[in-house]
C-alpha cells in the first residue's frame, strides 16, 4: 500500500514539473520571438515586419478629454506582419489610470499566450530605445501618472466552432432551405395540375395582421389537398399523412408567404385600427434610429462627451436617441395590450361566447407560432454569426454575448430571459419578447375577470396599476435610478432591476387591454361633440410634451432618494400609454383629422407586415458595422443619420426577407399536421 502512495506521489510531483517546464519553454519561446522583434525594431533600418508590428501598436490619438481613450491599433496590419520564425497575433490589454479605464491593442509573437503578454506588461519588456511602447496617458489629462493591468485578451488568428455553433448553423440552413424546397415543390404540383385544369376562379386578398391569413389561396390549398388526391382510394391514414404533408409544403412555399406582405391593402378589416400600422411603424422607426446611436456610444464613440452634451442640451435629439425615456417599447406593449384583448374576445364569439380552457390554450399557442420560430432563428443566427465573423479592437462585448447564449439559451426558449439578470441575457434585445409573452398570460385572466364581475375587475385593475407605479417609484428612489437618457445606458441597475421586469413594465400593456376590450364591445361612441375630441387633443399633446420636458429637468440623478425622480419613473409610461390611446380612440371615432390620415396611409401596411422581423434582424447589423470597425467611430449629426439610413435599408430587405421564410409559414402551418 504504501509502495502504492510513493508511485503516486511520483507520478504527481513529475507531472506537475513537466507541467511548469511546459509553461517555461512556452514563456521562453514567447520571450525569444519578442527579443528578436524588438531587437530588430531597435536596428537603424528595422525590417518590414518589425515595422508593421510596430505600426499595429495602439497609440494615443488627440480629444482624450472628449472620450477618445481607447488605443485600438490595427488587427488586420498586425495579422499581415510575418516574422523571421513566427506569425503574428493582435491582443488587447485594459488598463486602469485613475478613474480612466481604457485599451490599449498591441501586436506580439503568436507563441505568446494571454498569460505570457500579461507577464510582458507588468515587466514593462515591450519597449523601443528604452521607452514602452504603453505608455500612459499623460498625467496632465487624467491626474494619475501611473496604470494599473485589468486584464488581457488576445483575438484568435482562427474561426474556431464547437457543436452549439455548428448546431445554430445548421439550424438557421434547414429553417431557410424548408420554404425553398417547399416552393420547389409548389411550383412542379401547380405545374402538374395546370396541364390538366385550367382553374378560373377569384379569390380575394385578406390580409389581417397577427391572424391566420388566406392571402388569395384557393380552398383545395389551404386545405392541403389536390384534385388528385381527391380522386385517389386508399387508406385513411395514408390518405391523411398525404393531406398534411401537401399543407405543409403549402404553407412554407413562397407562393403563399409572399403574397400580401408588400400589399397596400389595409391590413385590418372593415377598415377598422387601421392607424395601428403607422403607430406600430413610426415606434419601430424610433428604436431603430436609437439602437443605431446608443450601441456605438456604448463603446465604439471617439467622442462621447460631445455626444453626451448634444443629447442632453437639445429636446430635438428626442427623435434620434428613443428618448430620453425609451418610450417607444411601452407604445409597443400598447398595442399588443389592445390586439392581445381584441383577438381573444373574437375568439370567445366564434365559441358562442364559451371561454374555455382550450380556447386559452390555442389562444397563447398561436402566439408562441407566431413568435418562437423567427425569435429562435435570430438567436442561431446571431451564435452563427459572432462564431464566424473576423472582428475589430472593439469585439468583446459580442464575445460575451456568444458565452451568455450558449449558457442561458433556454431562458430564451421559455420566454422568461428578462427574469435573469441583464448580463446573462442571451440576446440582450429579445427580453421584450419574454416580457410581451408574459404579459400577454395575463389577458385570458383579465377578460374572464371583466366578463364575470365589471366591480371585482375594476378593482384587479386599479389594483395592478397601483402595484407596478409603486413597485417602480420604490425602486428607483432606493437604487437612486437615473430618469433621463444617457445616464440610464451607463446605469447597470436601470437595466437589471427595473427596465426589463414585468412587475414594472406592465402598465402600459394593461392599459392596452383595457382598450382593447373598450373598442371591441362598445355600443356607442364616446366622443358625440367636436369640443371633446379638441380638448382630447390638446390634452393629449401637452401631456406627452410634458413628459418629455419633465426629463430634462430631473436628467441629474442625485445620490440620495428623490421623490421627483421616483414618481415620475412610476408614472410616465403609464401616462405616455394613455395619450397615445387616446390618438388610437380618436382615430376610430372619426376625430383624428389629418393624424389619423398619416397614420393610415398604406404606405404604411407593408412597412407592419415586416415589423416583427425587423425588429429581431436590425440589431445584428450594428452589432456586425460597429464590431467589425478598427477605428472609432466619431459622432456628428451627419454621421449617425447615415449610420441609421443604412441600418434601417438593410433592416427593411432582411426583415422582408425572414417574414416570408421564417415567420409566416408557421402561422399558415395547420395544428393537425404540427
Amino acid at each position: 500500500m504504501a509502495l502504492g502512495w510513493l508511485v503516486f506521489l511520483l507520478l504527481v510531483s513529475g507531472n506537475v514539473v513537466l507541467g511548469n517546464s511546459l509553461n517555461y519553454s512556452i514563456l521562453q519561446r514567447c520571450m525569444k520571438d519578442v527579443n528578436t522583434f524588438l531587437w530588430e525594431l531597435n536596428q537603424d533600418k528595422p525590417k518590414e515586419y518589425a515595422a508593421l508590428m510596430y505600426d499595429s501598436f495602439g497609440k494615443m490619438g488627440s480629444s482624450v478629454k472628449d472620450g477618445n481613450v481607447n488605443q485600438p491599433g490595427s488587427p488586420q496590419q498586425c495579422r499581415s506582419a510575418i516574422g523571421p520564425s513566427f506569425s503574428t497575433h493582435y491582443c488587447q490589454v485594459f488598463l486602469k489610470q485613475g478613474a480612466t479605464q481604457y485599451f490599449v491593442g498591441i501586436c506580439v509573437p503568436d507563441s505568446c499566450g494571454e498569460d505570457d503578454v500579461k507577464q510582458l506588461v507588468h515587466c514593462d519588456r515591450l519597449q523601443l530605445n528604452q521607452k514602452s511602447l504603453l505608455s500612459p496617458l499623460p498625467p496632465i489629462l487624467t491626474n494619475q501618472s501611473s496604470w494599473e493591468l485589468i486584464m488581457t485578451h488576445c483575438m484568435a488568428d482562427a474561426v474556431s466552432l464547437d457543436a452549439s455553433d455548428i448546431t445554430c448553423m445548421c439550424v438557421c440552413c434547414v429553417m431557410l432551405a424548408i420554404p425553398l424546397v417547399a416552393t420547389l415543390f409548389t411550383t412542379l404540383r401547380r405545374s402538374e395540375q395546370s396541364s390538366t385544369i385550367n382553374p378560373t376562379i377569384e379569390f380575394s386578398h385578406l390580409n389581417v395582421y397577427g391572424s391566420l391569413k388566406t392571402n388569395g389561396l384557393s380552398s383545395n390549398e389551404m386545405n392541403g389537398s389536390t384534385l388528385e388526391e381527391k380522386g385517389r382510394i386508399g387508406p385513411a391514414g395514408q390518405c391523411l399523412s398525404r393531406r398534411c404533408v401537401s399543407s405543409c409544403f403549402q404553407a412554407f412555399s413562397l407562393q403563399t408567404t409572399s403574397k400580401g406582405v408588400l400589399s397596400t391593402a389595409s391590413s385590418a378589416p372593415c377598415e377598422n385600427y387601421t392607424s395601428l400600422n403607422g403607430i406600430r411603424v413610426l415606434s419601430l422607426l424610433w428604436i431603430i434610429c436609437g439602437h443605431s446611436a446608443q450601441f456605438p456610444v456604448i463603446n465604439n464613440l471617439d467622442n462621447y462627451k460631445t455626444w453626451r452634451k448634444a443629447v442632453e442640451s437639445s429636446p430635438v435629439y428626442v427623435l434620434t436617441i428613443s428618448g430620453p425615456v425609451f418610450l417607444a417599447v411601452d407604445t409597443f406593449l400598447l398595442l399588443g395590450g389592445l390586439l392581445s384583448a381584441r383577438s381573444l374576445l373574437s375568439s370567445i364569439d366564434k365559441a358562442e361566447d364559451n371561454l374555455s380552457l382550450g380556447l386559452v390554450a390555442n389562444y397563447l399557442f398561436k402566439r408562441i407560432k407566431r413568435i418562437q420560430p423567427l425569435h429562435l432563428f435570430t438567436v442561431c443566427l446571431t451564435i452563427s454569426v459572432i462564431s464566424l465573423v473576423r472582428w475589430g479592437p472593439y469585439w468583446f462585448p459580442f464575445v460575451e454575448m456568444l458565452t451568455d447564449c450558449k449558457a442561458y439559451w433556454w431562458a430564451n426558449l421559455l420566454l422568461v430571459s428578462n427574469l435573469l439578470p441583464v448580463h446573462e441575457i442571451c440576446i440582450p434585445w429579445t427580453w421584450y419578447l419574454s416580457l410581451d409573452f408574459q404579459c400577454y398570460a395575463t389577458t385570458p385572466l383579465l377578460v374572464y375577470i371583466y366578463r364575470l364581475k365589471r366591480s371585482v375587475f375594476a378593482v384587479v385593475v386599479g389594483g395592478i396599476l397601483v402595484s407596478t407605479t409603486v413597485a417602480s417609484a420604490a425602486i428607483t428612489a432606493c437604487l437612486h435610478l437615473p430618469v433621463f437618457q444617457p445616464s440610464t445606458i451607463t446605469s447597470d441597475n436601470y437595466v437589471l432591476h427595473y427596465y426589463v421586469k414585468p412587475y414594472t413594465r406592465y402598465g402600459p400593456f394593461l392599459i392596452g387591454i383595457l382598450a382593447g376590450i373598450y373598442l371591441t364591445t362598445k355600443k356607442d361612441q364616446l366622443l358625440k361633440e367636436r369640443w371633446q375630441a379638441a380638448l382630447g387633443w390638446l390634452c393629449c399633446c401637452s401631456v406627452m410634451v410634458l413628459l418629455i420636458g419633465l426629463a430634462y429637468f430631473l436628467k441629474d440623478t442625485p445620490p440620495y432618494p428623490s421623490a421627483a425622480h421616483a414618481l415620475y419613473q412610476g408614472l410616465h409610461r403609464p401616462v405616455w400609454a394613455l395619450t397615445v390611446s387616446w390618438i388610437i380612440l380618436a382615430c376610430e371615432e372619426g376625430y383624428g383629422g389629418f393624424i389619423k390620415t398619416f397614420l393610415s396611409f398604406g404606405f404604411w401596411v407593408p412597412l407592419s407586415n415586416i415589423s416583427f422581423a425587423c425588429y429581431l434582424i436590425h440589431p445584428i447589423f450594428i452589432i456586425l458595422y460597429n464590431g467589425m470597425q478598427e477605428t472609432p467611430i466619431h459622432y456628428t449629426d451627419i454621421n449617425f443619420m447615415y449610420l441609421f439610413l443604412g441600418h434601417l435599408m438593410l433592416t427593411l430587405a432582411a426583415g422582408c426577407a425572414l417574414t416570408v421564410l421564417v415567420e409566416k409559414p408557421y402561422l399558415f402551418l395547420k395544428p393537425k399536421c404540427i
